[in-house]
């Protein structure tokens, strides 16, 4: 942008577009992004697609961050939950915001939109798109449509090299695509003394036992289901290790079940959505990914820069943060037995988990959400130069 002859640089205008706001790990990574944006240079706003999903509308309030939604709010968000499905004309609502508020840049974070976008917004608009999942994950349509649109970006950023793996060449825009790693921020939340005491009273834990922590929402690609079974192998070792399941989602009744079996009974706590992850992780002895599918999780880094060992599942992004027997385990997905192994390993050896721990907060040391941020406005700076 050119600012007028002896005047400042007219900020640009920036527009992220998502889906829902809730408590997902690409919602989190938004909240993260946005405490670092450079407002001198940049006045970011965010509109967001699913009225009930808003849980993290105060957080980006609280960064002074303007957000849209574009659900129909004529109705209760309860009522259009219960619908389950946003109303057909927040497309048209899209284009107006981008027409009236005068956006230099859209940056999209999920494909539904982000399609949206790329068919409905004018052509002097600059698109951005981030890519969080593996492209062959996506529903047939949906991985279609996106493909189809792909090239009205003017710049693709991917959360690890995995997801950029997944991208068809063909559809990228001539520069490509960026892999950025975003890193988490705790809030200014430091674990200090007494921290696990603290955490494990907010919970109700039994302060000795060994105690390890699942931080996503009960979606099948998170496979909640054979952590509960490596949960019960572990226990004919560890009959006093305790799971804590932090999320909600549409499985919880049919984890509930489970869980309340008998090989089961009384060793798991569910803890419903939190907004206090950071507070509660040096509670936990572990942290447990035993996901079937994942770009690059934002609930992992925030473990391991609270310096927790984890073990995770060889999906996605997490093996390029995590390495087997250095951070913690990295094991193969769908194999409880093979979970089961890493956990009672882990829940035998303290030193072996403190050593983790260490190297899992060096590792983290190198995820910089503030750096993320400036590389993305890098990438606006660049395609608006264009």
């Amino acid at each position: 942008m050119t600012a007028p002859a002896g005047g400042p640089v007219p900020k640009v205008r920036v527009l992220w577009l998502t889906k829902g706001l809730g408590r997902g790990g690409a919602e989190q990574l938004l909240v993260n992004c946005a405490r670092h944006v450079d407002t001198e240079r940049f006045e970011v706003e965010v509109a967001y697609v699913l009225p009930w999903k808003d849980a993290l509308v105060p957080a980006l309030r609280a960064a002074g961050v303007v957000v849209h939604c574009l659900g129909d709010t004529g109705g209760s968000a309860a009522d259009a939950e219960a619908a389950g499905h946003a109303d057909r004309t927040w497309p048209l609502r899209l284009r107006r915001l981008v027409t009236a508020r005068g956006y230099d840049i859209v940056h999209t974070h999920m494909p539904v939109p982000a399609v949206a976008a790329r068919t409905l917004i004018r052509r002097g608009v600059t698109l951005v798109h981030t890519e969080h999942n593996l492209w062959h994950r996506y529903r047939t349509p949906t991985r279609w449509a996106n493909a189809w649109t792909y090239r009205r970006n003017s710049a693709v950023v991917a959360v690890s090299q995995a997801v950029a793996d997944t991208i068809a060449p063909s559809r990228l825009p001539v520069s490509g695509v960026r892999v950025v790693y975003h890193g988490p921020d705790l809030g200014g939340v430091v674990p200090g003394a007494g921290a696990r005491e603290r955490a494990r009273r907010l919970l109700d834990l039994d302060p000795d036992a060994f105690t390890y922590a699942v931080v996503a929402n009960f979606t099948p690609k998170k496979d909640h289901a054979g952590i509960l079974d490596a949960h019960a192998l572990l226990r004919a070792a560890e009959p006093g290790a305790r799971l804590v399941l932090i999320g909600l989602g549409p499985l919880e009744a049919e984890l509930r079940e489970r869980a309340a079996r008998p090989d089961l009974a009384g060793s798991v706590v569910f803890t419903g959505s939190r907004g206090d992850v950071p507070e509660l992780l040096p509670a936990f002895d572990l942290f447990v990914l035993g996901s079937r599918q994942e770009g690059l999780p934002v609930a992992l880094m925030e473990a391991m820069a609270t310096g927790l060992g984890v073990v995770v599942t060889r999906v996605g992004g997490m093996p390029e943060i995590v390495t087997d027997g250095v951070e913690g385990r990295v094991v193969p997905p769908g194999d409880p037995g093979a979970l089961a192994a890493a956990l009672a390993q882990a829940a035998a050896d303290p030193a072996r988990r403190r050593a983790w721990g260490k190297a899992a907060r060096l590792r983290a040391e190198t995820f910089d959400v503030a750096g993320a941020q400036r590389r993305i406005e890098d990438v606006y700076r660049e395609v608006l130069a264009r």
